[in-house]
């Protein structure tokens, strides 16, 4: 082998790769629409009495399968590269911009104009309230462990993107409900907040305390190796409690799909527009503040991309299984690979253009 051919296999090999199941998640969830849809129909008294299964409106069995999804996400994030931030200020002040001044307010507002006004017709009535609320849940909460994913595939600097995320869940335990409980107001839905709160509680302080302190277990017991090795054994776990999940709730609103199909379609235009905007708009932001492409790139990520276990789990708890707020979040889960997909190619491709 010649050295270029070894240099080349060396990058390839160390090159970040998305696994099968993330890249192909839309198809596994498209697959648990019909396997939920199914069993929905065959077996309704069983997934009622699911349904019923909750304490202050939060569904346990729901909370355990949350829990499952976020505490493996939440023991990669080293809360200490907090220190980091200093080092990207630019892009870690136009990624918080994004997130929390025009994200959760601009899908306020395209959810008023597609889902009140030019979509009402077509959409039942008594849930465009909460198909809204569904759509600003989704909006407000910015995405954790997904970023990784997307930072590694257009060569993020990763200490930008450990500090960004760990910022953003810092905000999130203080943020998330006064935002969240403010727009819905707007939206004419009363909140309930100690609902709302119990929500915030048990799926981002208890995970995160629960996961800080496995963490610190782990790397005290065997350094990396340890956390390594016991992230990849709750790998599959989490991906299962995902699918679950998601089988739950389309058993839940299958009824409103099979009735009315085209909701799906309606409910994926404001959130395609809100995710194509709020990432552009970040990666010309940092263009215009001269900041490195390694972490514009993320940065625009980050900006766009969502927390949507976090958005599912309050929509079940506020609004329950079969509720439009329900399905709307599950819609942002359902297009979320293809087009944060699509915004890593747009990224890396300009990045010529982006430097000049």
């Amino acid at each position: 082998m010649t050295t270029n051919q070894a240099a080349n296999a060396e990058s390839n090999q160390s090159k970040p790769k998305i696994s099968s199941f993330e890249r192909n998640l839309t198809w596994w969830v498209l697959g648990c629409i019909v396997v939920g849809i199914t069993l929905g129909k065959l077996a309704p008294d069983l997934f009622q009495a699911l349904a019923t299964i909750k304490v202050a409106e939060v569904n346990l069995p729901v909370a355990v399968l949350i829990w499952l999804m976020i505490i493996p996400m939440l023991l990669k994030i080293d809360f200490a590269a907090m220190g980091e931030v200093l080092q990207h200020a630019k892009g870690i002040g136009v990624t918080l911009f994004i997130n929390w001044m025009v994200k959760p307010f601009s899908m306020a507002l395209l959810a008023w104009i597609f889902i009140r006004h030019l979509f009402a017709d077509m959409l039942p009535v008594d849930q465009i309230d909460s198909y809204i609320a569904g759509l600003i849940l989704l909006a407000a909460a910015p995405c954790t462990a997904m970023v990784f994913v997307w930072s590694n595939l257009c060569n993020g600097d990763a200490k930008f993107t450990l500090s960004q995320v760990a910022i953003n869940d810092a905000i999130m335990l203080f943020a998330f409900a006064p935002i969240v409980a403010l727009l819905l107001g707007l939206s004419s839905i009363v909140v309930p907040w100690d609902t709302l709160l119990i929500s915030v509680l048990l799926f981002i302080v208890v995970p995160v305390v629960i996961s800080q302190i496995l963490r610190k277990v782990l790397l005290r017991k065997g350094n990396d190796s340890a956390l390594n090795a016991t992230l990849k054994k709750l790998q599959p776990i989490s991906l299962s409690a995902l699918l679950i999940t998601l089988v739950l709730l389309f058993a839940f609103q299958g009824e409103q799909i099979l009735n009315q199909p085209l909701i799906i379609l309606l409910l994926a235009v404001p959130i395609l527009i809100q995710v194509y905007f709020n990432s552009l708009l970040a990666y010309w932001l940092n263009k215009k503040f001269k900041v490195a492409h390694c972490v514009a790139a993320p940065s625009a990520l980050i900006g766009a991309s969502n927390f949507f276990e976090l958005a599912v789990a309050t929509a079940i708890a506020l609004f329950g299984f079969n509720s439009g707020a329900a399905l709307a979040t599950v819609v942002g889960v359902l297009i979320e690979v293809p087009v944060m997909l699509s915004i890593v190619a747009i990224v890396n491709r300009s990045k010529h253009w982006y430097e000049n």
